[in-house]
């Protein structure tokens, strides 16, 4: 399935996409894209119905029907850095002996095709394509082995970054990472059986259709199930978290010189599968 929300800022329903690319709503059977609605036997439900049954929503997503997340009330928001080995070398910095773990702010979640705000001050906004694992099952203490049970499905995520926060400000990654509209999400949840190798799957990303990032997640350090149980050893994992397990090479800090976002840009961006987002970038509010 592909599951979304659709709707109006704060307002969002909850949806499917089906086999014609057209929306139905989901209202009847769930309230929203959130929470125990993300637990295998809920999503299992969810996959046995008649998608010809389901109310058809007008308008075409992505066009005249807005998507918001994919995903709701989303409580953490963990992201994994310099997990790409030849993202780590044209960072110019070495590969973790173990996950490299910071926070994007919940704050920072909008649609897949939202406007992306420039912060104040910003001089170094940058790109950056990742894979998004939202959690199904929760749990501590996951042992690698059965990570893969507690998923509800995988998305695009743009982990938009502020490096000069990030990097050359005093204190951790955060206050680069989890800017307003810095992480767009979407535009559907895919559930794990609709991909037949996440380990694999294609990735890239175009400034004004310049493609800059074009990499895979088969050159990702710690793989998925890995990164599910490390995670769950430091804090439970509950439905609707998100781990955005990293990014491949391309980014504005690694062109010669450095390109960053002004503001004017369109960015698009896209995973194999887990389809496409496209996000005009707005200058920093005086």
């Amino acid at each position: 399935m592909k599951l979304l929300r659709y709707g109006a800022t704060g307002c969002e329903k909850p949806g499917l996409l089906d086999a014609n690319g057209q929306v139905r709503d989901l209202s009847s059977h769930i309230d929203d894209v959130a929470g125990d609605a993300l637990n295998p036997e809920i999503l299992q439900r969810l996959s046995e119905l008649d998608e010809s049954t389901l109310p058809l929503v007008e308008g075409t997503a992505q066009q005249d029907l807005r998507l918001g997340p994919c995903v709701g009330g989303t409580g953490k928001f963990i992201c994994i850095g310099l997990n790409y080995s030849d993202h780590a070398a044209e960072s110019g910095m070495e590969i973790p002996p173990e996950p490299v773990i910071f926070n994007k702010w919940t704050s920072a979640i909008v649609g897949a095709d939202d406007d992306v705000q420039i912060p104040r001050s910003s001089s170094k906004t940058d790109w950056e394509i990742e894979l998004g694992v939202v959690i199904g099952k929760g749990g501590s203490y996951i042992d690698e082995a059965d990570a893969l049970e507690h998923v509800a499905g995988y998305c695009v995520i743009n982990d938009i970054s502020e490096r000069e926060f990030q990097l050359e400000r005093s204190g951790t990654w955060d206050k680069g990472k989890g800017c307003d509209t810095f992480g767009p999400t979407g535009p559907w949840l895919v559930t794990p059986d609709e991909i037949d190798n996440v380990d694999n799957l294609s990735m890239w990303c175009e400034i004004d259709g310049k493609r800059y990032q074009n990499g895979n997640t088969s050159t990702m350090i710690y793989k998925i199930p890995f990164l599910i149980s490390y995670c769950s050893q430091y804090m439970s994992l509950q439905p609707g978290d998100i781990i955005s397990t990293g990014t491949p090479p391309g980014v504005g800090l690694g062109q010669t010189p450095p390109i960053y976002l002004k503001g004017g840009e369109v960015m698009r961006l896209e995973i194999e599968g887990l389809g496409v987002q496209t996000q005009n970038v707005l200058k920093a509010k005086s």
